[in-house]
């Protein structure tokens, strides 16, 4: 089938909850997707932060197909290899940590909150509230779209589960002052993506953890977006020199297929016991030996470095074409995760830059939001800035 047979059958028969654009992807290489007419497209989305290897990777490849040649899926009642082996990569990588496997950014970040939670039923004085922020995205279940700090996931899904308490991004006192008797945790995301690629003041992460430890509180990050290398270090709260007491992963960790994974200091996970929390597909075999082959890859190629290193070209870059495009109000980011604010909607840019054969994406509704796979390479990058630069100075 073309691109517009596959469009057609999809609309036909799926619950219209994604606002889809025009083309029907059916395979992949590297930093390139093909539609279902051959044409070929660089890709600067990678799934929403998911293909951080881009398409194809051998080594993932491998890992997966030889995988699923031994051992689909067991029940969590057993232990595998693959499950036990990614537990204590993820473990040494945070520290003294435990780990539960799941399979998304949402369940990871359920499996957080409850965490949270039974720990201030049984060791924090039965305290329970869970202090989040303005602009923030955790989720679309039912607890984690309580945690979200925007009201337009939540409209039409009230009355929201209570117990959250949310405060404006990157304002300590505003925090402090939402601290009360019944406060157990701060869950925050170190940049916030959904929410327009919004990075907080350098201090600020560390000025939450030490308002933590001073009121007893357990730090949750979210770094199922900002996670497994993207910003230029391995979790993106390494840039603020601190230690959560608990972290979610999901998207990129895997390569491509659903995981998630909550890792927390071994004296909070204590309070999971068995039958606190679980899940039928978490620490499948073949999503685990997918994400051991990602953390081999991404040590052993350097990527992490190189989303540094090509995060801060492309943020240069970008910031010269600005000065140059008065619909641009600001650059910002980290590594490979970089928004183009602009002063009006940016899907036209997406649009337009979907037309020349680059998948980008729009997020807040004004800000353009490039998020490359590791992989991708100096050339790449430039021939996506062009493009990028003709569709900004189409706007003036």
């Amino acid at each position: 089938m073309g691109n517009a047979q596959v469009i057609e059958l999809a609309h036909r028969s799926q619950v219209n909850v994604y606002r889809c654009l025009p083309v029907a992807f059916v395979r992949g290489q590297g930093p390139y997707l093909y539609d279902a007419d051959g044409n070929r497209y660089l890709d600067f989305f990678s799934g929403l932060a998911v293909t951080g290897l881009g398409q194809g990777h051998p080594r993932l490849v491998e890992a997966i197909c030889e995988q699923a040649k031994r051992l689909l899926h067991v029940s969590n009642v057993f232990h595998t290899e693959p499950a036990a082996r990614l537990a204590e990569r993820l473990s040494v990588l945070f520290g003294d940590g435990k780990v539960f496997l799941s399979n998304s950014g949402a369940e990871a970040n359920e499996a957080a909150i409850k965490l949270a939670r039974l720990w201030g039923h049984r060791a924090g004085g039965g305290r329970f509230e869970i202090v989040t922020a303005a602009n923030s995205f955790h989720g679309r279940t039912l607890a984690t779209l309580a945690a979200t700090g925007q009201e337009q996931y939540r409209r039409g899904f009230e009355p929201a589960m209570p117990g959250f308490r949310v405060v404006p991004f990157n304002d300590l006192p505003a925090l402090a002052a939402a601290v009360g008797p019944q406060t157990v945790a701060v869950m925050l995301e170190p940049i916030q993506g959904e929410g327009g690629v919004v990075a907080p003041h350098p201090d600020y992460l560390q000025e939450v953890r030490v308002l933590c430890d001073r009121q007893a509180l357990l730090l949750i990050l979210d770094e199922i977006q900002t996670g497994m290398g993207r910003t230029g270090k391995m979790f993106a709260y390494q840039h603020s020199a601190i230690n959560p007491d608990i972290v979610t992963l999901a998207k990129s960790l895997a390569g491509g297929l659903p995981i998630g994974a909550t890792i927390a200091h071994s004296r909070i996970a204590a309070v999971f016991e068995p039958g606190s929390h679980g899940s039928t597909f978490g620490g499948n075999p073949v999503a685990c030996a997918a994400a051991l082959a990602v953390l081999d890859v991404l040590n052993e190629e350097g990527l992490v470095d190189n989303a540094a290193r090509l995060g801060e070209y492309m943020l240069e870059r970008l910031r010269q074409i600005a000065r140059q495009c008065p619909a641009v109000v600001e650059v910002r980011g980290k590594g490979l995760l970089i928004g183009i604010a602009l002063d009006r909607p940016a899907r036209p840019v997406v649009e337009h830059c979907l037309k020349e054969r680059l998948v980008t994406n729009a997020t807040a509704e004004t800000v353009l939001r490039l998020l490359p796979p590791l992989i991708v390479e100096r050339e790449e990058a430039d021939l996506a800035l062009n493009i990028i630069e003709r569709a900004l100075r189409g706007l003036n």
